[in-house]
């Protein structure tokens, strides 16, 4: 098993998982210290979630793998999972490429700690796993492409500058990647859930991490679909298993 703390990635990623941040905070209170976590706590605390990280690594990884190979023969199927140790980062996973084409998995630190269970931790995995399975990264820059390519010459043919015709490229490169965005996120949750199990975890309990993320609504050209329809998924994919 492959492991690297980043900084950095050269490629967008194909999704990205962050819970919700509230909007607003809750008017002051009146005595309200909270009870400050020893170090030793805190340390405890780091040390379940770490061992709690490397053992679900070590079972979805070979799952996630397997299918891979199964599902997309002639893709590179060799997951390196990397953890960005940045302090003070919101919690977040995605999956991306690096320069020679091999698939990464990427956590960070506080998504690591803000999962309730090892089922959950898992469910995400499982899930940024099948965007590579699955081919979303290139499906969605080969989108990006064509929306380019079809607004900006539709602006050159109507006569307009240099500049316009960039700035209808980038809108229209834009559009193009949030197509079939949504359907990309219930086609990972699908074989997300699909990973998740045969790794021997529960993958419905682990879609409960949904309930930490904002919930998009069916939004036009919004990137994820509600969080109902993607636990729905879950759920009927659970089932036929």
């Amino acid at each position: 098993m492959r492991w690297l703390v980043v900084f950095s990635f050269v490629l967008l990623a194909a999704c990205d998982v962050t819970p919700t941040v509230p909007t607003s905070s809750p008017p002051p209170r009146t005595q309200t210290s909270q009870p400050q976590m020893s170090e030793q706590d805190a340390r405890t605390r780091a040390g379940i979630a770490a061992r709690q990280f490397v053992t679900v690594v070590e079972t979805v990884e070979p799952v996630a793998e397997q299918e891979c190979r199964r599902r997309a023969p002639g893709a590179n199927c060799d997951f390196q999972i990397v953890v960005d140790d940045r302090p003070g980062q919101p919690p977040n996973a995605f999956q991306t490429v690096d320069r020679n084409g091999r698939p990464i998995l990427a956590f960070n630190l506080a998504l690591i700690a803000s999962v309730e269970n090892a089922d959950e931790l898992a469910f995400v995995m499982g899930h940024e796993a099948a965007h590579h399975v699955l081919g979303h990264l290139v499906r969605t820059q080969q989108n990006a492409a064509v929306g380019a390519v079809i607004l900006s010459g539709l602006a050159a043919l109507g006569g307009a500058d240099e500049a316009a015709v960039q700035s209808a490229e980038q809108i229209g490169a834009s559009l193009g990647a949030r197509t079939y965005s949504k359907d990309f996120e219930l086609e990972a949750d699908r074989l997300g859930t699909i990973i998740t199990a045969r790794a021997g975890f529960n993958p419905v309990v682990g879609a409960q991490f949904f309930n930490k993320i904002p919930d998009p609504g069916n939004r036009f050209l919004g990137t994820h679909p509600p969080n109902a329809a993607r636990m729905e998924i879950v759920r009927r994919t659970a089932a036929g298993l």
